[in-house]
């Protein structure tokens, strides 16, 4: 499908076919990062997680495409094409792993491999209505992978149901999910849904009272933001300052804007972030997991600008990087209009097993496992030739 694709593999062999973001390098295979200055960069090696998954049987389908050097949440690339939705067309499949999403979304791939700085797997998930896992940070390498922010970035993965990514990372990190028989054994809190708007808050609220989770306290972090600035600047210093005009406007605007924090903003912005970590650490001992809308709001349309939309989106996906969080994103209904609403599922750092067996029990609980390959189209015409 036009879009998803950077480049394909018609043939990929024997194994589960695994979509990875053109983010990570592979030996052979053009790797641009989703930029323009990489157009012709064929690497000589893989990278750790692509060889993981390797071993683990998986089979390279292609370079997914995605926001330009993994900075952007819509996966609109002015390079090689915006990311089209399977399952929702005319709304954004999310970003930046939006191209991973998309072929699972589009049963091209079984698994996409991604990255996640700010909410970079856990948004398309959302958008397509699939579930992504954000291991805790380091967990899983990233040797190989083209940084965004490195003490924010993880690596995980995008599949059907929560099995599909479990799979996944017994692979990358042979961590496997713990049993969890009954969500009722798990003290869950759940806390940021008054951010979320009235449509979305509806059926984030119907799913925690239905697992009955109570309410945490926990408060977003402010003052974050310019650490996460700061990381990108010095990613991006000197390849911008030989290579800014090829980049596309989206995010050599923000790019820019990284250049511009201070060393005394970042300073402040690293206390604000660590202050939040002790306040997110206490909240577990109330509770052992707590939960969360992934994205405030719908799906944007395709058309809305990336700058305009990234703040609400990325506003409960990001806090979760800075403390280097184990998430699952999964579905948990529809709003009234029809598109799809998601909810995180969070542990404390090193909690990947259990975060894990317990999606997979509120998964069963929910009653909802979205079918990739699928579109929204189909089903429909499906349904009005039933009798």
């Amino acid at each position: 499908m036009k879009g998803i694709w950077i480049t394909p593999i018609d043939d990929p062999g024997p194994g589960r076919r695994v979509a990875i973001k053109d983010l990570f390098d592979t030996a052979g295979i053009r790797t641009t990062y989703g930029s323009k200055v990489f157009a012709r960069h064929v690497p000589e090696t893989s990278a750790a997680a692509v060889v993981l998954l390797e071993r683990a049987g998986y089979a390279n389908a292609g370079k997914a495409n995605l926001h330009e050097f993994a900075y952007g949440i819509t996966s609109q690339n002015p390079h090689y094409g915006t990311v089209p939705n399977p399952r929702f067309p005319g709304h954004t499949a999310g970003g930046s792993s939006g191209g991973s999403a998309a072929a699972v979304a589009a049963g091209e791939a079984e698994l996409g491999l991604g990255t996640d700085s700010g909410g970079s797997i856990r948004i398309p998930a959302a958008c397509c209505e699939l579930v992504g896992f954000k291991p805790s940070f380091g967990l899983v390498s990233i040797d190989g992978c083209f940084p965004l922010a490195p003490s924010f970035d993880h690596v995980g993965a995008i599949a059907a149901d929560v099995a599909g990514c479990a799979r996944a990372l017994a692979g990358l990190a042979a961590v496997s999910p713990a049993g969890v028989d009954s969500l009722t054994e798990l003290r869950l809190g759940a806390c940021w849904l008054d951010v979320a708007d009235s449509e979305v808050l509806a059926v984030v609220e119907r799913a925690v009272a239905q697992v009955g989770a109570n309410r945490s306290g926990l408060a977003l972090p402010s003052g974050v933001f310019p650490a996460f600035q700061a990381e990108i600047a010095q990613t991006h210093r000197e390849l911008f300052a030989r290579h800014g005009d090829q980049y596309g406007d989206n995010v050599a605007t923000k790019v820019a804007a990284c250049l511009e924090v201070d060393s005394a903003q970042a300073r402040a912005a690293n206390d604000a972030r660590a202050a939040f970590r002790e306040t997110f650490h206490a909240a577990f001992d109330e509770f052992d997991l707590l939960l969360a809308p992934t994205l405030p709001v719908s799906p944007p349309r395709v058309g809305d600008p990336e700058l305009a939309v990234r703040e609400r989106m990325t506003q409960l996906t990001f806090p979760l990087n800075a403390v280097g969080a184990p998430v699952v994103a999964l579905p948990c209904g529809r709003t009234v209009g029809g598109l799809p609403v998601s909810l995180q599922l969070i542990g404390r750092p090193g909690d990947d097993a259990v975060v894990l067996g317990a999606a997979a029990a509120l998964e069963a609980e929910l009653g909802h496992t979205p079918r990739p390959g699928r579109s929204i189209q189909k089903e429909e015409h499906e349904r009005n030739r039933e009798p």
